[in-house]
């Protein structure tokens, strides 16, 4: 007997459950993403409008990923609803490209990822998140829609002629610091990023207008009396030096910024000298006073945070939410829970976690919350928890587990729902829905869930065959499919550490 047969007999197009992640689920990005929703889904969310913190922690397959998938959905909605009271969304989940940065300029030989790791700070938290959130606002930008509805994060050309003087600058000091696009060479998209804007820096020029002036004009002089040879005495040597000083002055200034900066900066690769190129483009009294990224402390971070957010609120974007999710996956972490810890602690700060416009949603593996009860006070006054819609335990109950699997069945079918039967048509008379509800329990989260009933289904199916099928399954297939499968379950949870 095949599977699809049990399918079709209970009216559903696909299997709901051969998927195991949110992220390459279609079912769920097409229909259960708007619908299907964990019962702390209103408390994790929020009011998109006036952004909040929230700090989850959730096992593995606990649909966090689900959760990140589903905000920047109904995120979307709010930012069509409300065009001119946009959310920008910031997923900070690709750890890899910033850590195995951090691990080059910082490990030491013979030195172990939880030694490395333990130099990692708040700046570079704020670091990772601006660098993300200016490759993405110069990509928009650079490459502006001319024709067709903007999308729900993307930067609409118009709102461009909103930005004062001062905020194209603070976009071209940003982008000079953290754009990490490898599409061009770095000057090359600052000019073009420059142009855009229509700042004007013509007057940056005059440094080397006046030393190549200068030697043109002894040259000139030089050959009109006729007295080249002259040329490279000590005197004409000189005025070169004093008509050249100016620009070797800036420029020597520059390169030396430029490398505390690229020693600061630790999750980016910046080099020298194209970053003192794109730097020369300023002029002097636009970045003195201005918040740099050259020093060991978080409070330039936060002035370009800010810098960022008001950026932001002039192209239409009045809040921004940051998700954080998959910290467990980098290579430089891989699943460690000690690693992790000492790559999310830094964040568990109020002051970051409560800045204005600006909301977390931390979705965490549950293995670091176990780190918690061993915290002394000085980390909770710091990070204030109480005040940042803490979940310690993405929880299921099987009632909940239940829900979801019908909610899966209905969307299984979309074009008649009420064809789709519920899960416990498929099971056998004798089997009770508070029974069934009761072993679903036992799975904990719907990656189990899945897992166990696709299992389950493919079981029962092998035991028929095509010509004398059975269409509901009975009740010794359930239990001995759920016994070898809670069997691995707790190899697993064993292997793993997930408690």
């Amino acid at each position: 007997m095949k599977v699809q047969q049990f399918l079709d007999h209970h009216g559903l197009k696909q299997n709901p459950f051969s998927q195991e992640d949110a992220q390459t689920d279609p079912l769920f990005q097409q229909f259960c993403a708007r619908g299907t929703f964990h019962p702390a889904w209103d408390k994790i969310y929020g009011d998109p409008a006036t952004p909040s913190t929230a700090v989850v922690f959730g096992e593995k397959g606990s649909g966090k990923t689900a959760l990140r998938l589903q905000i920047v959905e109904h995120t979307a909605e709010h930012n069509k609803a409300n065009p001119d009271n946009r959310v920008f969304i910031i997923e900070y989940d690709d750890f890899n490209p910033f850590l195995d940065c951090f691990n080059e300029k910082m490990a030491w030989p013979g030195g172990t990822p939880e030694r490395t790791l333990t130099k990692w700070r708040l700046w570079d938290h704020i670091d990772c998140i601006l660098s993300i959130a200016v490759t993405r606002l110069i990509d928009d930008v650079l490459d502006e829609r001319t024709h067709g509805a903007p999308q729900p994060f993307e930067v609409v050309g118009d709102k461009l002629q909103n930005m004062t003087r001062s905020q194209k600058r603070d976009l071209l000091l940003l982008a000079a610091f953290y754009d990490r696009s490898t599409h061009v060479s770095p000057q090359h998209r600052w000019t073009s990023l420059r142009r855009k804007l229509r700042f004007q820096n013509w007057k940056t020029w005059w440094q080397l207008g006046l030393g190549a002036g200068v030697s043109l004009g002894l040259f000139g002089l030089l050959a009109q009396l006729g007295s080249l040879k002259q040329f490279g005495q000590w005197w004409t040597w000189v005025i070169l030096i004093a008509a050249w000083a100016p620009f070797l002055y800036k420029h020597g200034q520059l390169t030396w910024l430029s490398w505390k900066i690229k020693r600061q900066v630790r999750v980016l690769d910046r080099h020298v000298n194209p970053l003192r190129e794109v730097l020369s483009g300023f002029e002097a009294g636009d970045l003195i006073g201005q918040p740099l990224p050259a020093r060991e402390r978080s409070d330039d971070r936060y002035e370009l945070l800010g810098k960022l957010l008001a950026i932001l609120k002039s192209l239409g974007f009045t809040s921004v939410t940051v998700l954080v999710d998959r910290v467990d996956e980098p290579h430089l972490i891989n699943g460690s829970p000690d690693r992790m810890k000492a790559f999310l602690w830094p964040m568990f700060d109020n002051k970051f976690l409560k800045l204005a416009g600006l909301g977390f949603k931390l979705l965490l593996p549950v293995e670091v919350s176990f780190y918690l009860a061993k915290e002394d006070k000085e980390f909770y006054e710091r990070s204030r928890l109480d005040k940042q819609n803490l979940i310690r335990s993405l929880e299921w109950t099987g009632e909940s587990l239940y829900d979801l699997a019908n909610d899966r069945i209905r969307a299984s079918n979309p074009q008649n729902q009420a064809a789709a039967s519920k899960l416990k048509s498929w099971f056998d008379d004798s089997i009770s829905e508070p029974e069934l509800v009761s072993t679903l329990a036992r799975l904990r989260v719907p990656r189990h869930l899945f897992k166990f009933l696709h299992r389950l289904l493919v079981e029962h199916c092998h035991r028929y065959t095509d010509e004398s099928p059975k269409w509901q399954i009975s009740r010794e297939t359930l239990q001995s499919t759920l016994a070898v499968y809670m069997r691995d379950l707790e190899a697993y949870d064993r292997g793993l550490g997930t408690g």
